[in-house]
């Protein structure tokens, strides 16, 4: 065992081959997708011409990122059958997406979701308030990624912490300076095809040394940890904390600004539902391997070995790469893992570009009175603005556990973009002044329960007890939301946004006008 573990922490010139062709592999198709990406339609959407199954494999590549994949792999080695609340509450999000969101966020909107809210309603409060919340969950998003890809390419492949930090940096301004919506498309696509493959593989080579049976495997653990590995309790113990915890990362997910701007590349709303439906089997059964590679890491590799590397646990999938297909396997699986960093920060970078450009300098700024060349070099300005800040809060937080930056986006997700968007489809009521306040409470309030909560608190600004006894705050942020928002629109109505429901109503479920 040790002389497999004695790998990690080494360079490796086969993770790092492997990682420079991917890169390569990459660069070349963003130099193609450069040729093709003119317009505003070709630089945020793709033109449109993404398929149901091309995007439900971007959606999937966007979706697992290194959380998901290292994340919780080490949290299913560490803490048992808990570990599965956050594969299935990022999962049961999906439903939420397809029966709820995709088909009006692709028939009202054109480029972001703020398009959707502000339909019927005056565009410049809307939208402002939007992009705050819009960028508030990028950032936070983006800084765990940046902090996660300096981590791991300091463990991985001996480089220093911030030269990783500025690689993954430079490369994904490249991706979407240069080919925009396409370029990054197909580098999603790629590293979803390679983070499912390499996932199968990991998992095959773990049950066939329990002859392919998962209940030998966790009949093993078990026999190792005791039963309680296979009960719950281990990791989330409150059950308010817990119905909390599911509450954002299921409705989190619809509102997540880089996942819903996917919807606007393909054609019309039946690619939509279709790219969904796609995207959730991939990603089920994506989550499905998780969780064999958790017990497998657990029974093969150990938990007294995992911790050693990472007290979190985020190492436990590349161990166990390593113990079950030895060097090369853990390159690849390394470099797989790298390229999922790679592929969300991305996605995330140009959705952030998108809100800035469209929403704040299009719609706010310039009043729609803008060309569309100047759009596009708008972006590209915030892309690179966006690269640059990603690059410097990535090596600001170095050392720190950012763990709770990813909860903190699904929640201001949840609670102040969700509500909002729901809210503007269904309810004809919905005022400018209630949405501005279903996205400002939501947004504000998960935010500052984040902080006086004890992961932020207590485990990192070191005061010993929280203010507010919870890890996560949707169960409150998000009924707040929805309740500020119709008190808002009750107090203050807005009868030509109610008007103009009926002409919204016809476009949503005819698609007539679409673009």
């Amino acid at each position: 065992m040790n002389d497999f573990i004695s790998k990690i922490g080494q360079p490796d010139p086969l993770a790092i081959g492997f990682f420079f062709l991917f890169v390569a592999f990459t660069l070349v198709i963003t130099y193609f997708a450069a040729k093709k990406s003119k317009t505003a339609s070709d630089f945020y959407a793709a033109g449109r011409s993404v398929t149901g199954f091309q995007n439900g494999l971007a959606l999937a590549g966007d979706y697992m990122s290194a959380a998901s994949f290292l994340g919780i792999a080490g949290l299913v080695a560490l803490k048992g059958y808990d570990g599965l609340i956050y594969s299935i509450g990022f999962l049961v999000g999906w439903p939420i997406i397809m029966f709820l969101i995709a088909e009006p966020l692709r028939n009202l909107g054109k480029y972001t979701f703020a398009d959707v809210v502000a339909y019927r309603l005056r565009q410049k409060p809307i939208r402002v308030a939007a992009s705050c919340g819009s960028l508030m969950t990028v950032a936070f998003y983006l800084i765990a990624q940046m902090v996660g890809s300096g981590s791991l390419v300091n463990l991985m492949f001996g480089l220093p912490y911030e030269l990783a930090v500025v690689i993954v940096g430079v490369v994904m301004i490249a991706y979407v300076l240069f080919g925009g919506m396409l370029a990054t498309t197909w580098v999603q696509i790629i590293k979803a095809v390679l983070l499912l493959g390499g996932a199968s593989v990991m998992v095959g080579m773990v049950l066939s040394r329990f002859g392919f049976d998962p209940t030998e495997l966790f009949a093993a653990a078990a026999q190792n940890y005791g039963q309680k590995v296979l009960e719950p309790g281990g990791l989330v113990a409150n059950p308010w904390d817990a119905l909390s915890l599911g509450i954002a990362l299921m409705f989190g997910t619809a509102g997540l600004p880089h996942i819903l701007m996917r919807f606007y590349t393909v054609p019309d709303a039946q690619q939509a539902r279709k790219s969904v439906l796609y995207a959730t089997g991939f990603i089920s059964y994506f989550y499905i391997l998780t969780f064999i590679i958790g017990f497998g890491a657990m029974v093969l590799v150990g938990q007294d070995v995992i911790t050693r590397f990472d007290k979190g646990g985020n190492m436990s999938a590349l161990l166990l790469a390593e113990v079950t297909g030895g060097t090369m396997f853990l390159g690849f699986i390394a470099a797989v893992a790298f390229a999922t960093i790679l592929a969300v920060v991305a996605g995330l970078t140009l959705a952030g570009a998108a809100t800035f450009s469209h929403d704040l300098y299009v719609n706010v700024f310039k009043s729609g009175k803008t060309t569309e060349e100047q759009e596009v070099r708008m972006a590209k300005r915030a892309t690179m603005a966006l690269g640059v800040v990603a690059m410097a809060l990535g090596i600001a937080f170095k050392g720190q556990n950012v763990a709770f930056m990813v909860g903190l986006a699904f929640a201001i997700a949840a609670s102040g973009n969700f509500p909002a968007l729901l809210m503007s489809i269904l309810w004809r009521g919905m005022s400018t002044f209630g949405a501005t306040a279903a996205i400002i409470t939501g947004s504000v309030l998960a935010v500052g329960l984040i902080v006086i909560s004890p992961t932020v608190w207590v485990d990192v600004l070191g005061f010993k007890q929280a203010i507010f006894p919870w890890k996560n705050p949707a169960l409150i942020s998000m009924p707040a939301s929805f309740f500020m928002g119709w008190l808002g629109s009750v107090l203050v109505p807005d009868p030509e946004a109610k008007a103009r429901y009926e002409e919204q109503k016809i476009r949503n479920y005819l698609g007539v006008g679409v673009e």
